[in-house]
């Protein structure tokens, strides 16, 4: 026999039940419990951009503990149902737990409902989940994640960024979070064009993620010697589809080659 709560008539957020039934089991209520808030590992540099047929979104393998490589191939994109994703940075191991989280929520959704959550419903649970963090995020324990996804009634992707508190912003074009983004959006600003192809838009937030790990010591670059590289996501009508890592290795291995002769990357045209 199931739990009275279990029972009880309610709404289609499988976050609220979880709230409600076992509060240990929310992102980051097990590090507020125990107190274990030191030496935790960090996440960094996530890049989205649109472009003609959808959005692409990529995010450098290096997590940080102060001043400490913890980890040179964390995954830091997440695919979050058919036609979104998620890309982290901040508190890995709470982030993490937020994503998966967040994917049962959009299931859930999906099974009670009987329909798929709109792209703005979408980035409102994530808004909301985010919020739940904020005790945590004033401990110095922040997520502050990026969502992508394509619309399929707007026929066209769209970007979500996000504050602590959980406030959200559409970006139109392209956006980054992390302690490389600053570095990260002055790329694209000279290499983002409206409407370009898929490949032209791997190439430019790689070529992003690139300059964000020349500034910035906790976003990791490119590993030649072990084969590290970003991760490519691509959204577009057809679905979320990751990108091979031999595709997204030939993108990279051009834009050191490039990097080679040109060190501070491709300019951009003058008209």
């Amino acid at each position: 026999m199931l739990p009275d709560g279990y029972r009880s008539v309610g709404g289609s957020s499988f976050a609220d039940l979880l709230a409600s039934q076992a509060p240990e089991m929310m992102p980051g209520a097990a590090g507020a419990a125990t107190g274990e808030l030191a030496g935790v590992a960090h996440g960094t540099t996530i890049v989205a951009a649109t472009f003609a047929d959808g959005v692409v979104m990529a995010g450098d393998r290096r997590a940080t503990m102060g001043n400490v490589i913890a980890q040179r191939d964390i995954q830091k994109v997440f695919p979050t149902d058919e036609y979104s994703c998620v890309g982290i940075a901040g508190t890995a191991g709470i982030a993490i737990e937020m994503t998966r989280l967040f994917q049962v929520e959009l299931e859930h959704y999906e099974k009670i409902e009987g329909a798929t959550l709109s792209t703005d419903g979408k980035a409102n649970r994530l808004a909301t989940l985010i919020r739940g963090n904020l005790g945590m995020a004033m401990q110095g324990l922040a997520v502050v994640p990026l969502f992508a996804a394509y619309d399929l009634d707007q026929q066209c992707g769209r970007i979500f960024a996000f504050d602590v508190t959980g406030n959200k912003n559409e970006e139109r074009t392209f956006h980054s979070v992390g302690s490389g983004s600053t570095f990260a959006r002055g790329s694209l600003k000279k290499l983002y064009a409206e409407g370009m192809d898929e490949r032209s838009a791997v190439t430019a937030v790689i070529q992003a993620l690139y300059d964000a790990a020349d500034d910035d010591t906790a976003t990791g670059g490119p590993d030649l010697t072990r084969r590290i590289f970003p991760l490519v996501s691509v959204i577009t009508a057809d679905g979320y589809r990751a990108w091979d890592e031999a595709q997204t290795a030939a993108v990279a291995d051009a834009v050191i080659g490039g990097r080679m002769t040109r060190p501070d990357g491709p300019s951009a045209p003058l008209t």
